[in-house]
């Protein structure tokens, strides 16, 4: 089987996630890292055995030997790239959330679409197996029509300080988190079901520049479903995930951090708990094969044999357009204190 050729653009924390997430998956091979650094790609390749590091992202894209291109890069990078791939007619994959905002997101799509090539977004949270595993329950029909789900993702904070730019994020809190929420409930309500509205509310930014920390948001859809959504960067404890679930015949929930099926007492410190972590002593819920459990695998695993088969993935730049649709009528309603629509036109 000839391996999918792969090179990663992006040397941060986001492309360390996809290199974990690779190393579960057969039949691939990356062969080239990019980052605008090249100090930083040699640092990057050498951590993850990959032959090449470059500088030069043009010469990277007219490969003629590179069959995906993974974008790792920080949200105000992710439009520039992913339109130059488009316009080679490259196989790309990009983070969450796709764009800034909507009209990037549609922008980086259409672009896509033209291209013909494979256009995959690298959300997570429905390539977990826990979130796999509920919404097959509802698909069988095990807790009949879904009426609400509540998400919750939260942690102390981001890693770096771009997050916190609303120029460079386009958000805080809301965007780097809520669209795993918003992704989510589309997923497990089906995401054949039209959002129509949304109602939210998000702290007052500090500084000119600033972002939200904390965020809260009601999505409705045209079935009567309704999302809820809670997003947090000041949340101590490390990473915390959860869906619940409530339909006309039952109920799902997941929990792959606070549920863990790990515990421990650490007096000593210095073992690794789990993303986001604040503590490593005291009682500890580490998290087995985040990569997995978080869902870096199974995604990488979709895309990649997407790409050998000539397949179209189930979460497309489509969605992701969608998603950052929903999070700026999020951002109207923020501001105007009303019920907003939901405004987005598929290709």
């Amino acid at each position: 089987m000839k391996p999918v050729n792969i090179a990663v653009l992006g040397s941060g924390f986001v492309a360390d996630l996809f290199m974990q997430g690779l190393e579960y998956v057969p039949g691939q091979v990356v062969r080239a890292v990019w980052s605008r650094s090249l100090e930083r790609a040699r640092t990057f390749a050498a951590k993850w055995k990959i032959v090449e590091a470059t500088q030069d992202l043009d010469a990277l894209i007219q490969r003629d030997d590179i069959d995906l291109y993974l974008i790792a890069l920080p949200n105000a990078l992710h439009k520039e790239v992913s339109l130059k791939l488009s316009a080679a007619e490259r196989n790309q994959v990009c983070t969450k959330p796709l764009g800034r905002n909507a009209q990037e997101a549609r922008a980086m799509y259409e672009a896509a679409v033209r291209s013909g090539a494979l256009h995959g977004y690298a959300e997570t949270e429905v390539f977990a197996p826990a979130v796999v595993k509920a919404r097959e329950v509802i698909e069988a029909g095990g807790i009949g029509q879904v009426k609400w789900i509540r998400s919750r993702e939260s942690h102390s904070g981001p890693h770096a300080e771009h997050f916190r730019s609303r120029e460079l994020a386009g958000g805080g809190a809301l965007i780097d988190l809520g669209c795993h929420c918003i992704a989510a409930a589309r997923y497990l309500i089906g995401k054949e079901v039209r959002p129509t509205r949304v109602f939210a509310w998000g702290e007052p930014p500090t500084g000119p520049d600033g972002v939200e920390e904390n965020a809260l948001g009601i999505v409705r859809f045209e079935n009567g479903a309704i999302a809820h959504f809670e997003v947090s960067w000041s949340t101590k404890g490390g990473l915390d995930l959860r869906n619940e679930v409530y339909g006309t015949e039952g109920a799902v929930f997941t929990d792959v951090t606070r549920g863990s099926s790990v515990q421990a007492f650490v007096a000593g410190g210095g073992a690794y708990i789990v993303e986001k972590a604040d503590a490593a002593t005291g009682w500890v819920r580490p998290v087995p094969q985040e990569a997995i459990a978080f869902g870096y695998q199974g995604q990488m695993a979709h895309f990649v044999q997407c790409v050998r088969d000539g397949t179209t993935p189930r979460e497309t730049y489509e969605d992701g357009y969608i998603v950052n649709a929903i999070m700026d009528a999020a951002y109207r309603s923020i501001a105007s204190g009303r019920w907003e629509p939901i405004e987005y036109a598929s290709l």
